[in-house]
């Protein structure tokens, strides 16, 4: 009976969570096609509340995260006039894409703390415990990553592409490269006050290969010989090809 009164008593205490998002997206699954050059996800929500809207002023952050996979960074140096591998960091785990936009300055809307705990940050969302052992700088290979999948457009920050309306409306697009992983794409939103997470939702948006992507991917992985041998084939006709088109140029 005791502990069934503690129980009863400690979610009295419990306060109800003032604000929620209730969140919608503009397709939920992304198909991958030959013919795919990416594709503009649409997230837009808003906020559901038990009591008033407070003073303080609200922010929005929201990530997409793509599949994490160990990732082996290495730097190269020259070495007697040839450029040759030196050093290498295994990074534990790694989105193959990442993107946050929110509604300003991250360091302006969500803290610090809060950012280490959610893992929000680009950098925070790399795991790399057992870096250090391996690269007194190891930093440096967590940054040259961020640096490059940047440039390929798979990490992606974008500050202030959050619009909020009113304190409850709000909406945001994040753009998804034609390089995708396929699998599940975590969608993270996080309300903030003061820096503060005050709520947080997640969905998952479904990538997938379709039509011909979809079969030769299947087929590469559960028939690997058939699919050898079939680019094999298509290799000796196209250049049967090629060569057949020469000849009758020339005799033209």
């Amino acid at each position: 009976m005791l502990w069934r009164l503690a129980l009863l008593l400690g979610l009295a205490a419990m306060p109800l969570r003032a604000e929620e998002v209730v969140l919608g997206l503009s397709k939920a699954k992304v198909a991958i096609t030959a013919t795919f050059e990416g594709s503009e996800i649409l997230i837009f929500g808003a906020v559901k509340r038990e009591a008033p809207i407070p003073d303080v002023p609200m922010d929005v952050v929201i990530t997409v995260a793509g599949p994490s996979e160990p990732v082996t960074v290495r730097r190269k140096d020259r070495r007697f006039g040839i450029w040759v591998n030196t050093d290498m960091v295994v990074l534990d785990a790694a989105p193959s894409f990442y993107a946050v936009a929110t509604t300003g300055p991250l360091d302006k809307v969500m803290s610090d703390t809060e950012d280490l705990r959610h893992r929000v940050s680009i950098p925070r969302a790399i795991r790399s415990v057992g870096a250090a052992s391996m690269a007194e700088d190891a930093e440096r290979f967590t940054d040259a990553l961020i640096r490059i999948r940047r440039d390929q457009g798979a990490y992606a920050m974008r500050e202030g592409a959050v619009v909020l309306d009113q304190e409850t409306l709000f909406r945001g697009a994040i753009q998804l490269p034609a390089n995708l992983t396929e699998g599940e794409y975590l969608t993270r939103i996080f309300l903030t006050r003061e820096g503060r997470v005050v709520s947080h939702f997640e969905t998952v948006i479904d990538v997938q290969k379709v039509g011909l992507e979809r079969w030769l991917y299947t087929l590469s992985r559960q028939q690997p010989l058939v699919y050898g041998l079939m680019s094999l084939a298509i290799a000796i006709a196209a250049g049967w090809g090629a060569s057949a088109a020469f000849q009758a140029m020339r005799r033209g």
